[in-house]
């Protein structure tokens, strides 16, 4: 009987899982497609900007839709760390520090009657993390804090620091798969919302799972992505009536965080120089071609790789720049870059795609790509890149 009971533990085991690939996969196909309208838009808003008078009113209104756009490109990195193609640019981060700086942000996404308090560690060891995604975690992790409160009022509290987890702390958190004993940061939201039941709490962290009473959406599922990404643990305590805690463990870094002020201020530079966009979107190409047209480079636009591969024997040395789209019909991105080397060796070639660095670039590993641009890109993001690599061709 004792068989029977397990063998249904595993079956149903089994179908959670599967049913968390086939989202996972639907996720990432959406998430794609949608990356490159965001392009288009985010691209097409960036220009207007530019082109606007001054004080022209209209400026307040299209910033507006690149930051509406900005937030939705973050919805789908949320998808897309669900489909577990969501690890992006990792580095040192501090999360006091990251905490500290999201302090507006997360005031302004809570109700009135709720009180942030915030116990930060100071001199906190750095964790290898992506920023986006370490955003998301806080943000979704107090969100949930938030609904669980509902209209009340309530207390959330927002603790880092580090500890030392042994094996037998690591057996008791959610995703242990393998993790190592050893020194781990810590992220911990408190509330003092309705709590979860122990069902409740067993469902969690299923994708689109939520009880109306707390709320707590496609946020799981994409923290757990996230945090199985970086190779971190989650535990939760939780009573029902009492409230819920979130701890999110990850492991401490060896080197020290790269302070974020420094690696966000980048001026777009005045261009010179050709560049060839390849991309069958012609939304997400003409953007491009248009940004960096009014940047100041002359640009060759081509639909799918073969046209790309023969604007480059025809033109060789004069092309300082490829910004190469992943997946066209007729010629692939990985083809055509080969070709491309293969005409001209020196040829500095961007890639481009909707999928993070790690999953867009493994193909082309120490094949002397150049750079990779994540879209939805904005055209500061862009014409930074594309001054690096148009400078050192013209050298």
């Amino acid at each position: 009987d004792q068989d029977v009971t397990k063998e249904k533990q595993e079956q149903e085991k089994l179908e959670h899982v599967q049913r968390l690939e086939s989202l996972g996969v639907l996720a990432g196909g959406i998430a794609h497609d949608f990356n490159n309208l965001l392009t288009a838009i985010m691209g097409h808003a960036a220009l207007a900007r530019m082109k606007a008078k001054p004080l022209d009113p209209v400026i307040e209104n299209l910033a507006a839709i690149e930051q509406t756009s900005q937030r939705a490109a973050d919805l789908c990195k949320q998808m897309l760390a669900y489909s577990g193609k969501g690890r992006f640019v990792v580095q040192p981060v501090n999360l006091s520090e990251m905490v500290a700086e999201m302090t507006r942000l997360l005031e302004v996404s809570i109700h009135k009657g709720v009180v942030l308090r915030y116990e930060l560690a100071e001199n906190l060891p750095a964790i290898e993390a992506d920023v986006a995604q370490m955003q998301q975690v806080i943000m979704n992790l107090v969100i949930n804090a938030n609904e669980a409160i509902g209209e009340r009022s309530g207390n959330i509290m927002i603790a880092t620091g580090m500890m030392q987890a042994d094996a037998d702390y690591l057996k008791s958190v959610y995703v242990e798969e393998g993790l190592a004993p050893g020194r781990y940061v810590y992220l911990e939201v408190s509330d003092t919302g309705c709590g979860m039941d122990e069902e409740t709490q067993r469902r969690l962290f299923e994708p689109f799972f939520t009880t109306k009473f707390t709320g707590r959406g496609l946020g799981m599922s994409a923290i757990l992505g996230i945090v199985r990404g970086h190779h971190g643990a989650i535990k939760v305590y939780s009573e029902k009536g009492k409230g819920t805690t979130f701890k999110v463990l990850f492991p401490a870094a060896q080197s020290g965080a790269v302070s974020l002020k420094e690696s966000q201020a980048v001026k777009a530079p005045k261009g010179e120089g050709m560049v060839l966009v390849v991309d069958d979107e012609d939304t997400v190409r003409e953007i491009a071609a248009m940004m960096l047209e009014e940047a100041g480079y002359t640009v060759l636009q081509a639909a799918d790789g073969l046209e790309a591969v023969e604007k480059v024997r025809e033109l060789g040395d004069a092309i300082d720049c490829v910004l190469l789209d992943m997946t066209m019909p007729h010629m692939g991105g990985e083809e055509a870059f080969t070709e491309m080397r293969r005409i001209c060796p020196d040829i500095r070639v961007v890639l481009c795609s909707g999928y993070n660095q790690q999953t867009a670039t493994q193909r082309f590993a120490g094949k002397g790509l150049a750079g990779f641009i994540q879209k939805p890109y904005t055209a500061k993001t862009l014409l930074s890149m594309v001054a690096e690599f148009v400078s050192k061709s013209r050298r």
